[in-house]
């Protein structure tokens, strides 16, 4: 395996440069990293920051560490908003896993839609492709749409000549984007960016300029063939997207009750320890004992919130970046 394939395997943890050696380090961090990965990032920064105001005030920490109660006073509110937080999140959840929770009538309506929908797409797609994951239906519709915008420049002899190079360079430029859709291996990011590549296709302009272009009776059948594509991609799209916020939302409660109880556990040791001053009194790296325990417990106590953070930040990314997609857009 060479260097760059390995690199690529562990993308979702690490900024790997793309093919003209760039990193976009803030696309990184708001889509294509491990969750996990942006929360290690994040916890170090806010370790580091302390570590860091320690050494260029160690005597006036020192000071506030055992002369007053402040430092108690914030590892009890972080206490307690850890808890506050761990239910409210899980209660979200509840609500979001609660749309699959619904009666007979609903879920054979669901399950018939589900399966209608497969037809459709089977009957576009070849022999050997299988689209029943991000990557296999985005392959399928970038074939299928390249086919169909390819197809609208046949057939334009009895057409005016600056229409039929306006139909031209509209083919064009879906074909390309049909190209960039479907070009699978080039995309950086990991799994989840395979998933974004689709939903960040905007289909909606495609069918809008469709339906204006389709003035002539020689192109009418190309063209309605091309919006029946986009609208096959758009049912595909909203509904990975959908399975998305799900397993993402999932994932969030499954890694903040994790992270919460050994936070909570070392909050509440760090307060009694501080109460009962039971630190030993001797320097790491110039730095008192006590000031180096006092950051790894706030490290630890926020890991709750990162967490949430890190999530949130691509949960917002996204649904920021769909709300603009489709027919309809607020702008």
């Amino acid at each position: 395996m060479s260097v760059t394939a390995r690199l690529h395997h562990w993308r979702d943890w690490f900024p790997v440069p793309d093919e003209n050696f760039r990193v976009d380090l803030v696309r990184w961090i708001l889509l294509d990293a491990n969750r996990l990965a942006v929360t290690g990032a994040l916890l170090t920064v806010v370790f580091v920051t302390y570590m860091g105001v320690a050494t260029v005030w160690t005597f006036e920490m020192q000071r506030l560490l055992t002369e007053t109660s402040t430092v108690q006073s914030l590892l009890d509110t972080f206490l307690s908003g850890i808890i506050l937080l761990v239910s409210i999140v899980v209660s979200i959840n509840s609500i979001v896993l609660s749309h699959d929770i619904a009666s007979i009538e609903n879920q054979e309506d669901r399950i018939r839609a589900i399966v209608r929908f497969r037809e459709d797409l089977s009957e576009v797609s070849e022999s050997d492709e299988n689209p029943s994951n991000p990557s296999a239906f985005l392959s399928a519709m970038s074939r299928l749409i390249d086919e169909r915008a390819k197809a609208l420049t046949t057939g334009l002899d009895d057409v005016e000549q600056s229409f039929a190079e306006e139909i031209e360079e509209y083919a064009a430029s879906v074909s390309n984007a049909a190209v960039q859709l479907g070009d699978i291996d080039g995309t950086s990011g990991a799994e989840f960016s395979i998933l974004w590549k689709g939903i960040d296709f905007d289909y909606g302009s495609y069918i809008d300029q469709s339906r204006d272009l389709n003035g002539a009776d020689a192109t009418a059948e190309a063209f309605d063939d091309l919006i029946e594509a986009f609208e096959l991609f758009a049912v595909g799209k909203e509904y990975f997207k959908t399975l998305y916020y799900t397993q993402e939302v999932s994932k969030l409660s499954q890694t903040l009750l994790v992270v919460a109880l050994p936070a909570i556990l070392f909050n509440a040791s760090t307060i009694l320890a501080i109460n009962q001053e039971i630190f030993p009194d001797f320097q790491i790296l110039g730095i008192p004992t006590l000031q180096v325990f006092v950051a790894v417990s706030f490290t630890i106590s926020m890991a709750p919130y990162l967490v949430l953070t890190s999530y949130m930040l691509r949960l917002s990314t996204v649904a920021q970046g769909t709300a603009s997609g489709g027919i309809f857009s607020l702008k």
